[in-house]
């Protein structure tokens, strides 16, 4: 775990509310309780929700939002605009060969070579903003996955997103890759916040909102490129950013791993090897200031993961494999074993607590299928080069 750092904020005079939306049953580090009340503690900060995917974070806690009336930029980190969406794929289930979709999927590793200038125009961004990492996953734990709708509780709620039992989806998670880190680069030593209305606070603000953007851009565009390596087309079902910072006109709300909940449909990720679920926010909760938990929540830090997963060769060979029967690409060992199942708290109970506090309704269960994170270039070659050998061998026997 990182270290949380509020150097240089002013002496607290307060300590605003915590509300928290988890049971007994959830998994909290006492080290994220601790972050909590510092947080609460802080001159300007007005309201603390936390979620049951809480866990401590470098600058904050995550799974949690506050509202506050001025902007901490280390309460929500450089990753600005993360988040998660999802899409319906027009692949019917009966087509899909796993296998043959696992080697495929590995362009993700390589830069997108699409059309940057006029996508980011699209979104009202410079046509040459961070092009070099747009439409790529990046580290730590994003990803994109191929799912297979389990479940239906909602029918009703997908009526128009075209998701019936056993579709296949992708859930992406990524966010502003280095756009973001340059952000936050220049705020970085703000602990006692900026004023909304400064022009360092305006200019923040700004280069935020056009962080958020591009990284929903970013995710859109990892689905493409996935599903263009799958041979079908998307449908988008929900895009709920979880990392950011949005003018309220009570103040400003900071979510931190804390999923947008103003919206339709809002997706909970679980791990490579546990269900993801579709969930409808609720209305009548003011306190947890229109957010839910965004995934399962981390139970172990990073390090150490060492040693409670990937020990042995057989160990790590079977985490590229899931209880499903599912594939999953990670081809970096420290990162497949810092991401392993075990490093996540159960979706199952995150969700429920959620449902039981009133904040949400269950939509949809979604089962992993395809979890790509990392691919190794040789591996990539490799797989190009037997592609080019099969086509040589098609075209001889012709």
């Amino acid at each position: 775990m990182g270290t949380f750092q509020i150097e240089g904020a002013e002496p607290v005079r307060h300590s605003a509310p915590i509300h928290r939306y988890y049971s007994k049953n959830s998994w909290i580090e006492g080290a994220a309780e601790d972050q909590l009340s510092l947080v609460a503690g802080m001159s300007g900060i007005a309201s603390v929700a936390a979620f049951p995917d809480l866990h401590p974070g470098k600058y904050g806690p995550v799974g949690s939002a506050m509202m506050s009336d001025r902007i901490f930029p280390q309460l929500i980190g450089n990753d600005i605009g993360c988040g998660m969406s999802l899409f319906a794929l027009d692949l019917p289930a009966h087509r899909l060969r796993l296998d043959k979709a696992a080697q495929k999927i590995r362009v993700l590793e390589e830069p997108w070579d699409g059309d940057a200038a006029s996508r980011l125009k699209a979104d009202d961004l410079p046509p040459d903003l961070h092009t070099a990492s747009l439409g790529t996953i990046g580290g730590g734990n994003h990803f994109c996955e191929l799912q297979q709708v389990e479940h239906i509780s909602d029918e009703a709620a997908l009526r128009d997103t075209g998701i019936a039992r056993k579709s296949l989806l992708l859930l992406v998670h990524s966010g502003s890759r280095s756009f973001g880190m340059s952000v936050f680069g220049t705020v970085l030593e703000e602990f006692a916040g900026l004023d909304a209305d400064s022009p360092k606070g305006r200019s923040y603000l700004e280069a935020h909102s056009g962080a958020a953007r591009w990284a929903s851009l970013n995710r859109r565009l990892i689905a493409e490129r996935a599903a263009s390596a799958l041979r079908c087309d998307i449908q988008p079902v929900a895009d709920a950013p979880h990392n950011l910072i949005e003018v309220k006109l009570d103040g400003l709300l900071h979510r931190k791993g804390a999923a947008k909940a103003d919206l339709p449909l809002v997706p909970l990720a679980g791990s490579r090897d546990a269900f993801s679920y579709l969930l409808k926010p609720l209305a009548g909760k003011p306190e947890a200031l229109a957010s839910l938990a965004h995934g399962a929540g981390r139970k172990y830090d990073r390090r150490s993961m060492n040693g409670r997963a990937g020990t042995t060769r057989s160990d790590r060979e079977n985490l590229a494999r899931t209880s499903f029967g599912g594939l999953v690409i990670c081809e970096d060992r420290q990162l497949l074993i810092e991401e392993a199942p075990n490093a996540y708290k159960d979706p199952a109970q995150v969700a429920g607590d959620l449902e039981s506090a009133g904040l949400a309704a269950p939509v949809a269960t979604l089962k992993p299928l395809l979890t790509f994170k990392k691919a190794v270039n040789d591996t990539l070659e490799n797989a190009r080069r037997d592609k080019r050998q099969r086509l040589a061998d098609r075209r001889a026997r012709r």
